[in-house]
């Protein structure tokens, strides 16, 4: 038995994994206000060592707002899938099929000219219920829009 189809989201829809997202940036934000607050608080250090502290703090904070970067936005024209350092651009005859599978950290998708993007955007880590129901609708805008095909499980 399948699933039951799921309504089209409205467009522009974005996709992103919310409660992934919070935690690191919440993180990052503590850890930057620790570390600077340990810089600011112990004596001995000299501003050279104050700083470096600061600029390690920054850094943390940086890289776990490169990591909660991943999103991806479905509007009338196609769909922009940006990973942790790169963005694409596809437009909806591009995509042929949106895959998660069971095991997969994100989805897949097949793109017509024979490649695979992955779209971390969508990820069952921490909600993969959320992940299941984002790659359900991404899929039928594909196949509403596009020349997507639904011959590949989703979730699992």
């Amino acid at each position: 038995m399948s699933a039951p189809r799921p309504e089209l989201p409205t467009l522009p829809a974005t996709f992103r994994p919310t409660l992934t997202r919070v935690v690191l940036l919440s993180v990052g934000l503590a850890m930057f206000v620790v570390l600077t607050a340990i810089a600011l608080i112990l004596e001995r250090l000299t501003p050279g060592e104050r700083a470096s502290f600061v600029f390690v703090a920054a850094l943390f904070l940086g890289v776990l707002a490169l990591l909660s970067r991943p999103r991806v936005a479905a509007d009338e024209s196609g769909v922009t899938v940006v990973n942790i350092t790169r963005t694409r651009r596809l437009a909806w005859e591009e995509i042929l099929r949106v895959n998660l599978r069971s095991g997969d950290p994100w989805v897949f998708l097949d793109l017509s000219d024979g490649t695979s993007l992955p779209a971390l955007g969508i990820q069952p880590g921490m909600a993969k219920q959320q992940a299941i129901r984002d790659a359900r609708a991404l899929r039928a805008l594909v196949e509403s829009r596009g020349a997507g095909g639904a011959d590949a499980p989703l979730g699992g």
